[in-house]
């Protein structure tokens, strides 16, 4: 029985686990609303290699009440409306952006926090759409971004297996292709909340889904790990330096880090699969690493071999290998065989 393995296209890069992970570079909003450091950030990403990035997309008038400005994230001292209104870019920058992104041949992401906001990325053409923890459970946003038709990637923090269900139900009804993306909203997330064996049971719950993780630890460790669990997408915050002030500066990585995240994915990928065999490749070192059976004495015609008289040295390259040295105490000699040399069948008798 062929068991299909899930795979989704966005803008001809096929992601699943048959492919080397999808890396989406976050800038979110950490240009802080200017759109010069924006394209900065774009660029520094490309220059690191990747091949996506991410913003945000907040139109505040659809997106919140004035009672936003009573509320203040936990890792912030200012109101969550404060933070948007300052960070926000307009219509205009936004399509800038996306077409600086797509000339440098990247795809470009934003997560739609409103109605409007996915109409408007509707309008702009973007290739995928991907949803925030925070609306993995708006199932009417979700439902009018699955009317679009387009491939869907969907963050699951904040949210459990059944919370998760109702979403991709509506990706069922709507025929989308989707990817969900295990996640912990802590800023930053311990290591020992990030829960890597979620990844498992998305797939599990989820089988025709593409799996990720959207990680909010410091540093790369915890994505390096998720790619064996079947990870195929790994989301980080990205930032041109450390040193700029942002929202989520403290858990993003930089372009060093980026690089690093890219080449590792890759080599991992690559290393994934296989079965404990013997490789052609590896028959170069059997030559000088493995033994065989030789004489450490000269040995008479007619002489029994025995443990002072025969042992195994390197290399490898005689006719009895070191795994059959007790095969070959007790026999006799039928030849003379002089000290240090392998044996051979055909100086051991059969009998």
């Amino acid at each position: 029985m062929c068991v299909r393995i899930p795979e989704i296209i966005i803008d001809q890069r096929k992601i699943g686990e048959k492919h080397p992970p999808l890396i989406i570079a976050e800038i979110g909003i950490n240009h802080e609303g200017n759109v010069k450091l924006a394209k900065k950030m774009v660029y520094d990403a490309y220059q690191s290699g990747a091949e996506c990035v991410k913003f945000q997309t907040h139109i505040i008038k659809d997106e919140m009440t004035q009672e936003a400005q009573k509320t203040f994230p936990a890792n912030a001292n200012e109101s969550i409306y404060d933070i948007i209104k300052r960070c926000s870019l307009n219509s205009k920058e936004r399509m800038l952006l996306k077409k600086y992104v797509e000339q440098l041949g990247m795809i470009y992401l934003s997560t739609p926090f409103s109605r409007a906001a996915a109409d408007e990325l509707e309008k702009m053409n973007v290739k995928a759409f991907k949803i925030g923890s925070g609306e993995c459970n708006n199932y009417p946003l979700i439902e009018h971004i699955a009317k679009f038709g387009k491939p869907i990637i969907l963050s699951t923090g904040m949210n459990d297996i059944i919370s998760i269900k109702k979403s991709i139900s509506i990706f069922h009804e709507n025929r989308i292709p989707y990817a969900l993306l295990h996640c912990t909203s802590l800023y930053p997330t311990p290591y020992s909340k990030v829960r890597l064996g979620a990844i498992n049971e998305l797939k599990k719950n989820f089988s025709d889904a593409v799996v990720g993780l959207s990680d909010h630890s410091i540093g790369n460790y915890t994505c390096f790990a998720a790619i064996s669990l079947g990870a195929t997408i790994l989301e980080k915050h990205f930032t041109s330096s450390k040193n700029l002030p942002g929202p989520d500066i403290q858990i993003s990585i930089d372009p060093y880090e980026l690089k690093d995240l890219i080449n590792g994915s890759k080599a991992i990928h690559q290393a994934l699969g296989g079965k404990k065999t013997i490789l052609k490749d590896e028959q170069p070192t059997i030559d000088f690493s493995n033994s065989s059976v030789v004489s450490i004495k000269e040995i008479k015609k007619g002489e029994i071999f025995t443990e002072e008289n025969i042992w195994v040295k390197r290399p490898g390259t005689g006719e009895i290998r070191a795994e059959y040295y007790y095969n070959i105490l007790g026999k006799k000699a039928i030849k003379y065989i002089d000290k240090d040399m392998q044996l051979k069948k055909d100086m051991i008798a059969n009998e």
